[in-house]
C-alpha cells in the first residue's frame, strides 16, 4: 500500500526528468542554425546532465537518450526535404531521420551514464548521487568530475565523427563558428578544442548553481567552482585575440568566379532535363566570365554527364577565355578483364586554360544511402530506401591541383568532405593555397542543412590555417578566410543565399604559409581524450569507491 501511494509522486518526478532532458536537447539544437543561439550551447549539456541528477545507471541512459534523441531530430530535420518518395510514401527521407537520429542519440545517452557511474564521490556503488551527496563532497573531487565530463563528451564526438566511416555533422564546437577569438584554438586542438571549453564551462556552470541551491550561506564558493574553466577560456580567448589581430598581408591575389545554378533535386534526378541544366550553367558561366576570373568553379552535380557533346563545349569554354575550370563530373574505370565490372566514382576534374584534363581528385568520402548502399549484397531490400540505382567507389587519396597562371595550388573536396576535420587536413600540403568545396546541397531544399555545413567548414580554414572556397548548388557559396571569417557570401537580388547566379572573389593569397599545430600533427587532442575517456570507464569502478 505504501508503495502504491508513492508510485504518482515517483512518476511525477520521473516525467520531470524527462522534460528536463528534452529540454536540455533542445538547447543544444537551438545553437545550430536555422535558430542559431550560440549561448544555448554553453548550457544544454548542464541541463541535459543534471537531468539524471539522483537516478541510478539504467535510467540515467534513458534520460540521455531522451534529450539526445530530441536534439538530432529537431537538428536533422531537414533530411525529411529530400524530394524521395517510394510509392508515393516519404519513406528514404523519414527512415533516414529516424534511423540516423535515433544513431546519434546513443552518443549523448552514453555520455550521461558514464558521467554519474564516474562521479567522484564517497559512496557505495549502487548508491545514486544525490544533490546534497554532490553539494557536500570536496571542491576539488566536483572540478575534476566537471573536467572528466567535458573530456568524455569530446571523446565520444571524436568516435561519432570517425565509427562506422563517421558523421561529424554538428559537432558543440561549431556552434561558435562566429567568435573569433574563441575558434583560433581550432589551429592546435581542431574543433574538439572548442567542445571541450563548452563542455567544461557548462557542466561546471551546472554544479556552481547546485552548490548555491543546497549551501547558500557558502556563496563565495559559487567562485570556486567555475574559476578553472572560466581561467581556461579566458586564457583560450586572449591567446586568440592576439592570433586574430596579426594576420599577415597578402602575398598575391587569384580572382575565383564561383557558379551557384541552384537546380532542384528533381530535375538533377530526371534526364530529360539534362540540356535545360547544362544551358542554364553555361549561361552563368559566361556572364561571371565577362568580369575575367583566373579560375571558373563549377558545383557538384552542375554538369549532367561527360559526354562528348560536353566536354567540347567545356574545353572550348576554357579556351575561348583562357580560363582554368574546376568541376564534377563521373569517372569510370573501364574492366580490364572479362568478368570485371566498372568502377564509378564521383569525381573533380581540372581543366586548363588549353581545354585539356590536367588533373582528376575521386571523391574518398561517401554518402551513405546517397552514393552506396551498405550490405546491398546481402539485404537487397535496402535499395528500396534510396533514389540512387548504382554505386560509387571511394577514391583513394587526395590530389593537388596546380594552377599555372596565377601560379597557385588547390585541393578539392566534394560533398560533404569538408565536414571532416581529418580529410581536410590531408588535403592541404606545404604547398596548398587554398581548399575548394564543390558541393550540391539541392537533395535538402532550403533548410538548415546548408548552413549548417557551412559552420562546419569555419573549422576547417581554421584548423588548417588556408582559405576555403565553396561552390554549391543552392547555397552556402561563399569564402572563409584562414582566421575563419566569412568574407564573402553569394546572394541573389532577393537577398537569398539559395538562389541562382555567381560570385566572383579576389581571394588574398599569402606568401610561405606557416603551418598549424593541428595541420601539422593531427588529432591529437581529440584521440587524447578518446583514449582519457577509456581510460576513465576502465577505472570507473576504483573511482567510485575513493575515500
Amino acid at each position: 500500500m505504501e508503495a502504491a501511494r508513492q508510485s504518482p509522486i515517483v512518476n511525477r518526478k520521473c516525467g520531470f526528468r524527462y522534460l528536463l532532458a528534452i529540454f536540455g536537447g533542445l538547447l543544444l539544437t537551438c545553437a545550430f542554425p536555422k535558430i542559431y543561439v550560440p549561448g544555448a550551447a554553453w548550457v544544454g549539456p548542464g541541463v541535459l546532465l543534471f537531468a539524471a541528477l539522483g537516478v541510478g545507471g539504467r535510467r540515467a541512459f534513458w534520460l540521455g537518450y531522451a534529450g539526445g534523441l530530441v536534439h538530432f531530430l529537431t537538428a536533422l530535420y531537414w533530411l525529411l526535404n529530400i524530394p524521395y518518395t517510394w510509392h508515393g510514401i516519404p519513406l528514404g527521407p523519414g527512415a533516414a531521420w529516424l534511423a540516423l537520429s535515433a544513431y546519434c542519440a546513443f552518443f549523448p545517452a552514453t555520455w550521461v551514464w558514464l558521467c554519474w557511474r564516474v562521479i567522484l564521490c564517497r559512496r557505495r556503488t549502487d548508491e545514486p548521487v544525490t544533490c546534497k551527496v554532490l553539494a557536500e563532497s570536496s571542491w576539488r573531487k566536483r572540478a575534476l568530475w566537471c573536467f572528466c565530463c567535458a573530456v568524455m563528451w569530446t571523446g565520444l564526438e571524436m568516435v561519432r565523427g570517425w565509427f562506422l566511416t563517421g558523421f561529424p555533422w554538428n559537432y558543440l564546437g561549431t556552434s561558435q563558428f562566429r567568435i573569433y577569438p574563441l575558434i583560433q584554438i581550432a589551429s592546435v586542438t581542431g574543433v574538439y578544442g572548442v567542445t571541450f571549453l563548452i563542455v567544461w564551462t557548462s557542466v561546471a556552470l551546472a554544479c556552481a548553481a547546485l552548490v548555491l541551491f543546497n549551501r547558500p550561506q557558502k556563496k563565495y564558493e559559487l567562485w570556486t567552482e567555475v574559476i578553472v574553466p572560466f581561467g581556461a577560456l579566458g586564457a583560450v580567448v586572449v591567446w586568440g585575440t592576439t592570433t586574430y589581430r596579426t594576420e599577415s598581408a597578402p602575398a598575391r591575389m587569384v580572382r575565383i568566379a564561383s557558379i551557384q545554378p541552384s537546380i532542384p533535386q528533381t530535375v538533377i534526378w530526371d534526364p530529360q532535363g539534362d540540356a535545360g541544366r547544362f544551358e542554364k550553367v553555361m549561361t552563368l558561366s559566361e556572364q561571371a566570365l565577362a568580369s575575367k576570373p583566373d579560375v571558373l568553379i563549377w558545383p557538384e552535380s552542375a554538369l549532367p554527364a561527360w559526354t562528348a557533346e560536353t566536354a567540347e563545349a567545356l574545353s572550348k569554354l576554357a579556351i575561348g577565355h583562357h580560363v582554368s575550370i574546376i568541376l564534377c563530373a563521373d569517372d569510370v574505370d573501364r574492366p580490364q578483364k572479362p568478368g570485371d565490372v566498372p568502377k564509378y566514382y564521383n569525381a573533380s576534374l581540372l581543366l586548363s586554360p588549353e581545354g585539356v584534363i590536367k588533373e582528376i581528385y575521386r571523391k574518398r568520402r561517401l554518402v551513405i544511402f546517397g552514393e552506396y548502399v551498405p550490405l546491398s549484397d546481402w539485404l537487397p531490400f535496402l535499395k528500396w530506401l534510396t533514389p540512387i540505382e548504382g554505386q560509387f567507389t571511394p577514391g583513394i587519396r587526395p590530389v593537388q591541383f596546380h594552377l599555372e597562371n596565377p601560379d597557385v595550388w588547390t585541393s578539392p573536396l566534394i560533398c560533404f568532405e569538408d565536414m571532416f576535420p581529418a580529410e581536410a587536413r590531408e588535403h592541404t600540403t606545404d604547398e596548398t593555397d587554398f581548399l575548394v568545396n564543390l558541393t550540391n546541397d539541392g537533395w535538402f531544399g532550403k533548410g538548415a542543412e546548408q548552413w549548417q555545413q557551412c559552420n562546419s567548414a569555419v573549422f576547417r580554414a581554421v584548423e588548417n590555417g588556408v582559405p576555403l572556397v565553396r561552390c554549391t548548388n543552392n547555397g552556402i557559396t561563399c569564402w572563409i578566410d584562414p582566421m575563419g571569417r566569412i568574407i564573402e557570401m553569394f546572394r541573389d537580388k532577393a537577398g537569398s543565399a539559395y538562389g541562382e547566379g555567381f560570385l566572383v572573389t579576389e581571394l588574398p593569397l599569402r606568401g610561405k604559409r606557416v603551418r598549424t599545430f593541428y595541420n601539422r600533427y593531427g588529432d591529437v587532442f581529440g584521440w587524447s581524450c578518446v583514449g582519457l575517456t577509456l581510460l576513465i570507464a576502465l577505472g570507473a569502478g576504483r573511482f567510485r569507491r575513493c575515500e
